[in-house]
């Protein structure tokens, strides 16, 4: 069976967070798409064909009202590209918990989807919060007619700026898995990040996450 192109956009979405430490042949990243106000850029690794992925923005707001946003699981599948489920599996403290998380395919493929440790930490100093997680594709039984994805590094860092402004970078790297070529992939990488970023941007906006506050992030404004 040939998988077409669109299967692909559905699987590179914005809704997870990781390591960000990624070892690359150029690092210099490329700018692949721009508008309202959301910037998404690709660049090579040294370790794998598919490339990683940025979006980048900056929006008038808290950090909690971001964070406050993203820890909203349930709502995933009304903004974030393609969710299909999102739930929390295990809450470990206030900023760490393991959730589960599918994602919409077009008939006859199947489903795909993940499971991910997800922590908050904020720099003492730099008052910068990044939203990380260890893939743990084993923590979860697997779903029936879904195929596991067990390669997914992706992060959102978010630096205070001046005037209440936020800049947001969210990385993302995914081998959707099963026998799809990686130039199909690359291809086919930008619209989920770009959708996703654009609709956070949007939807944060709302009175109950920008009334959010956590212990454990502390504010410059």
């Amino acid at each position: 069976m040939v998988i077409k192109s669109p299967i692909l956009f559905l699987l590179l979405i914005g809704s997870c967070w990781m390591n960000t430490s990624f070892k690359t042949i150029d690092a210099e990243w490329k700018l692949k798409k721009f508008g309202d106000g959301v910037a998404v850029y690709n660049r090579d690794l040294d370790y794998t064909s598919i490339k990683e992925l940025k979006a980048v923005t900056q929006i008038h707001t808290s950090i909690s009202s971001i964070i406050a946003l993203l820890n909203d699981r349930e709502t995933y599948p009304e903004w974030v590209y393609r969710c299909g489920k999102s739930m929390l599996v295990k809450k470990i403290s206030d900023s760490e918990g393991i959730y589960y998380q599918s994602v919409l395919a077009p008939w006859p493929v199947d489903n795909r989807d993940f499971v991910v440790d997800v922590k908050v930490v904020q720099d003492s100093k730099t008052k910068v919060v990044t939203q990380f997680s260890n893939n743990l594709p084993n923590f979860f039984p697997l779903v029936s007619n879904h195929v596991r994805i067990t390669e997914f590094k992706a992060s959102w860092t978010f630096t205070p700026l001046k005037n209440g402004m936020v800049n947001c970078e969210y990385e993302l790297l995914v081998n959707p898995g099963g026998n799809v070529p990686a130039f199909l992939v690359n291809m086919a990488a930008i619209d989920g990040p770009y959708e996703t970023t654009t609709n956070l941007r949007n939807r944060v906006m709302d009175k109950k996450y920008q009334k959010a506050s956590f212990s454990f992030i502390h504010e410059t404004n």
